[in-house]
């Protein structure tokens, strides 16, 4: 029986649809994957009508005649809850399930995601399909586990319907109680927006200025999110009801407006992701002078190992992107499918499932090429599909291993919210988390994304050397005093500008800034601005070397006998004023950095703060590959990946097996263009 995410092997896997295809060809299509090294394959994610062609009328002999032939051909399957695409009986008779513009529009059937997750007759319908598919399908000995519906608010993560606003009010009653709280929370006395019942009260509509209430804003996302985990958990109840022992629940994606840690916590046995790094060559948003490209993607790799530890990937790239409508980007080169795969595994994943096996000649997504093209014949992607799996049969060992790294970036729902309402947060959020990802790229510097909640621990947090809280504008009680606790612990904290500006409401607070951050920073904040035109080379000097100011800035001072000023600005109105300060509080130090962060910055901080990857004294990478480690008791993997079309020279100081060829490697060693090494590297003494 195949196990997937147990810690004993990495699977590979693939997207199938055997609705697309002739009957005749299922048997065929399972054998090459089998020939090829696939192992399990998802379906049925967009098949209602296969289940229910009408409604009350079932019907299971589609794929009992499937999950047989999959179960003799020794193929494992993941079954998947229909419910990304409703089926036109269901909105032609019942429009409310639709979705809706801002204006008020229905979202119309034709497309995919046109549901909302609030209409009671949506989940209804929605509990009623998936009792039927998982009383009938569950106990069948190919499926081994199952996805709930399909990337969630992926294309829209907005929701205008009647049904939105009925649900909208009801989490607001249940969170304030009365509409004078309400009221209060929302500061409505501002522009006289105040109500006097709840039922006054609407999800986002169109303005006469085009702003909304930036307190409703933000409790509208945390609606959403509520919305999307409450409809998960509908499912997941259901399901759990029919799981044979050992069977899981999941879903895909990593979209926005969802507190994916609740959901995945509190719903899911794992999380998996949709990985297109493709995307990072894409035709309309190409820059030939980007240096990242798809190694961004390393990124959205690290973000969903902060939502799961445990995860694997349910779409991997394998052909050009594209619908009929957007999107284009080009084939996989040669070796890219290979380096595209070994990213998501050098990250934690230990399943991998290829989007998709057949391209699809007609629909929306007639130019989303999977690993075999229209006509089925065998081809290059098919052949390095067959050396991928090769390879992993001598990864094996390194299944379970986790990533092992020693500086984490903080982030928090509020404030990732937050930035999307208040363009101000925003406009400084993303610049420094693109230049954190860079720079610790750049320099080789393993890193996680840890998610401040209730359920982090200060242990949790112990592990990392130093941390990056770039722009918290909303800080919590609770959250400061686990972050003094790691600082005084022997922690290292880098905050930037505008933190702790708000409260959990989005209230600017009156307290002097940076408000509940000042005990821990030994900072104040007497005035800051927006970086002016004509005061675009204003820079920071630190111990004689010049970083820059870009975007926002904060006016410093040091406050008590363990604050320092570090380093002040240079030209402008703030000439010679603090802009970085550094404050020693218990055995650790938290840093108060007074503007936005670029990459220059993110490498210098490292320097002076001694913060490198030990295992550089290991292995010489050029700053054009990554490496990452998963370890494993008291074993090393260590990966390099070479993100290039270029040979990259590597240089091993020290001998070590290389797991994929087989050979014990020393000295200089070049890598060939997308080319992947993985070293074992042993622990003990």
């Amino acid at each position: 029986m195949t196990k997937l995410l147990d810690g004993s092997n990495i699977t590979l896997g693939t997207c199938y649809y055997p609705e697309h295809w002739g009957r005749e060809m299922w048997a065929d299509d399972l054998c090459r994957m089998g020939e090829a090294g696939i192992k399990v394959v998802r379906v049925a994610e967009f098949a209602w009508n296969k289940i229910e062609p009408r409604e009350g009328e079932y019907t299971y002999e589609f794929f009992d005649d499937f999950l047989d032939l999959a179960e003799k051909m020794g193929m494992r399957v993941i079954f998947c809850t229909p419910t990304a695409t409703p089926p036109a009986w269901l909105t032609e008779t019942y429009p409310e399930v639709l979705n809706a513009t801002r204006d008020g529009a229905l979202i119309h059937h034709g497309s995919r995601r046109h549901y909302n997750y609030n209409s009671p007759v949506y989940r209804e319908y929605c509990a009623n399909i998936v009792e039927h598919i998982a009383r009938h399908y569950a106990g069948h000995p190919a499926v081994i586990g199952w996805q709930i519906d399909n990337e969630f608010n992926c294309e829209n993560w907005a929701f205008y319907s009647e049904s939105d606003t009925f649900a909208f009010r009801r989490f607001l009653k249940e969170k304030y109680g009365t509409v004078e709280r309400l009221n209060e929370a929302w500061g409505t006395v501002f522009w006289n927006q105040t109500y006097t019942a709840f039922s006054e009260v609407y999800v986002p509509r169109r303005t006469n200025t085009g702003a909304v209430n930036p307190h409703l804003e933000l409790d509208y996302i945390r609606f959403i999110s509520e919305s999307v985990c409450s409809f998960a958990a509908m499912q997941a109840d259901i399901l759990r009801g029919y799981l044979k022992p050992g069977d899981f629940i999941t879903t895909n994606g990593m979209f926005g407006h969802i507190d994916n840690h609740e959901l995945t916590r509190d719903n899911l046995d794992f999380y998996t992701y949709d990985s297109y790094p493709n995307f990072g060559y894409c035709v309309d948003g190409f820059r030939p002078d980007e240096p990242m490209k798809d190694r961004w993607w390393s990124r959205n790799l690290t973000e969903t190992r902060s939502i799961s530890p445990k995860f694997g990937i349910m779409e991997q790239q394998s052909g050009a992107n594209g619908w009929n409508v957007s999107m284009e980007a080009p084939t996989p080169r040669p070796g890219q499918m290979t380096l595209w795969t070994m990213q998501s595994i050098a990250h934690g994943a230990d399943y991998i499932s290829y989007f998709r096996w057949r391209t699809c000649p007609f629909g929306t997504e007639m130019y989303w090429h999977g690993i075999l093209d229209y006509s089925g014949r065998e081809n290059r992607r098919l052949l390095e599909l067959k050396e991928i799996a090769k390879k992993l049969e001598r990864l094996q060992e390194v299944a379970g291993g986790r990533y092992d790294a020693r500086v984490a970036i903080l982030r928090d729902y509020d404030n990732v919210w937050d930035a999307e309402v208040d363009h101000w947060h925003g406009r400084i959020q993303r610049p420094s988390e693109d230049a954190l990802f860079v720079a610790l790229q750049q320099r080789h510097i393993m890193f996680d994304y840890i998610y401040l909640d209730d359920f982090v621990s200060a242990g949790q947090l112990a592990r990392y050397s130093m941390l990056f809280y770039p722009h918290p504008e909303i800080l919590t009680p609770q959250r400061m005093k686990l972050l003094e606790n790691y600082v005084a612990a022997g922690g290292k904290i880098v905050f930037g500008c505008r933190t702790g500006q708000k409260d959990q409401r989005g209230f600017c607070v009156t307290e002097k800034l940076p408000g509940l951050a000042s005990y821990l920073t030994g900072a104040d904040v007497p005035e800051y601005s927006l970086a002016a035109p004509d005061e675009a080379d204003v820079r920071i000097v630190w111990d004689g070397v010049k970083l820059t100011a870009p975007i926002f800035r904060d006016m410093l001072a040091a406050v008590g006998e363990n604050a320092k000023v570090l380093a002040r600005y240079e030209g402008g109105s703030y000439a010679g004023e603090p802009a970085l300060t550094s404050n020693s509080f218990g055995a650790g130090k938290a840093y108060y950095y007074g503007s936005t962060f670029d990459v220059d910055t993110v490498k210098y901080f490292l320097d002076k703060l001694s913060i490198t990857e030990l295992l550089e004294q290991i292995l010489c990478v050029p700053e054009t590959c990554e490496f990452a480690v998963r370890r494993k008791e008291a074993t090393d993997y260590i990966f390099v990946l070479n993100y290039t079309k270029n040979e990259a020279k590597i240089t091993l100081n020290f001998p070590m097996d290389e797991l994929l060829s087989g050979a014990r490697e020393d000295g200089e060693i070049i890598l060939p263009g997308y080319g992947v090494k993985v070293y074992r590297r042993s622990l003990k003494l």
